[in-house]
């Protein structure tokens, strides 16, 4: 009898869902959710669900979906390519200063964070006086900006350039790590930003309104898709691709700010990417997989092609992980984007004290006040449990332990 690594999820006259959730929880609430998308007659083959998966809005996240003709813009989000960058540098441990609150605020200084919403006072997320180096760097999205607002007005009057190089909210985050020959990483996690966000929104309310006129019933009204050869099809396909080119410059360009600000405190002269990763995990992908061309949506999930790098983040006060890539096609060559909640962000105020989240993030350089405790290691699952359930998804190269964290 044949033991498979994963669990199997099926309803009658629907595709099945193969989820690699041993060993860690898995809601009904998303079971459910999961087996919603598996109705939907362009799903090629099956949905994967990654060990990380918890309930999202219409598509469930740490879900993988391959889809023949058509794509539905919930399932990819409205954080349009969110990912992770990760560079290891040539420092040790040793060579930090005894205290990282220096460091800490510096970071926070180079790179705008958070959110400030007042008619009076700027966005603290968003650059005021824009720096060369951003200006610089949107030289090369500016013409696709730009073309893009003459095909959608509604983008014209959002965060872009002022939000290039800048830390999203949540559980956006910047981090230093040690790895396990005791070698200095940053870390950092950010995606499209708020030209993402109207992006994603915008073309998620056109699908809506598409299944409307079209008299098209769906198990969930988020699920509202866009059939290729449509119009809309293609200038959603043209703006994602856009927002994922926002997305990894982002990273760049925080990683370099980050990287100055760590110069600046540390004596010690040092070299970085001396190895060095930048993935998606919000995104689409045109692949091939089971002889036939298709459309990969990745919601909370890093491709893991056989030999590809990746990073699979921890909660704050945790573990990560730098990842090769085993090339698992059952899974679509993917792999987790993290632990996954198993709390809501309301829930784990309510249940998680200010003391808990002390003790869970301590020798950690980081917030310890009460609007971060949505983000403390308990309301996410044990990243240990999450990696064990994905053994033949990917091999664990380099395992980070966060000694410093800048939350959005």
């Amino acid at each position: 009898m044949t033991t498979y690594s994963y669990e199997v999820l099926h309803e009658p006259g629907s595709h099945p869902v193969k989820a690699w959730t041993r060993g860690v929880s898995f809601d009904d609430n998303s079971k459910q959710q999961l087996l919603n998308i598996a109705q939907l007659p362009f799903i090629h083959k099956w949905v994967a669900a990654m060990p990380d998966v918890h309930l999202g809005k219409g598509a469930t996240i740490g879900s993988v979906i391959p889809t023949l003709g058509a794509v539905i813009p919930a399932a990819v989000g409205v954080d349009l390519g969110c990912g992770m960058m990760a560079t290891k540098t040539s420092l040790t441990a040793a060579q930090l200063p005894d205290s990282l609150a220096k460091l800490r605020a510096e970071i926070e200084k180079s790179v705008p964070h958070g959110r400030s919403v007042s008619f009076k006072v700027r966005d603290e997320g968003s650059w005021g006086n824009i720096p060369d180096e951003v200006l610089q760097a949107w030289l090369p999205l500016q013409a696709g900006f730009e073309h893009l607002c003459e095909k959608h007005p509604c983008l014209k009057n959002t965060n872009n350039i002022n939000h290039l190089g800048t830390l999203g909210t949540g559980n956006h985050f910047i981090e230093l790590c040690l790895d396990e020959s005791d070698a200095v990483w940053v870390m950092l996690h950010s995606g499209s930003r708020g030209v993402g966000n109207r992006i994603g929104t915008h073309f998620i309310e056109l699908a809506k309104k598409d299944m409307e006129r079209w008299f098209i019933n769906l198990p969930d009204k988020d699920l509202a898709y866009i059939p290729e050869g449509t119009e809309n099809f293609k200038n959603y396909l043209e703006a994602v691709s856009w927002a994922q080119d926002f997305a990894l410059a982002n990273r760049v360009l925080m990683m370099n700010n980050v990287l100055r600000a760590l110069h600046q405190i540390v004596p010690t002269p040092f070299a970085a990417q001396l190895e060095a990763v930048n993935c998606h995990h919000n995104y689409i992908s045109r692949e091939h997989h089971y002889d036939k061309n298709v459309l990969v949506t990745r919601k909370g999930a890093v491709s893991a092609k056989l030999g590809e790098m990746g990073i699979i983040p921890g909660s704050m006060g945790a573990k990560s992980f730098i990842v090769r890539g085993l090339g698992n096609e059952e899974s679509f060559c993917s792999c987790s984007h993290g632990a996954g909640r198993v709390m809501s962000r309301t829930e784990a105020k309510k249940r998680v004290s200010l003391a808990e989240h002390i003790q869970a993030t301590q020798g950690v350089e980081c917030r310890k006040d009460a609007d971060v405790i949505d983000e403390t290691p308990s309301a996410y699952k044990p990243i240990d449990d999450v990696m064990a359930a994905q053994a033949d998804l990917v091999e664990i190269v380099h395992t980070l332990k966060q000694v410093l964290c800048v939350k959005g």
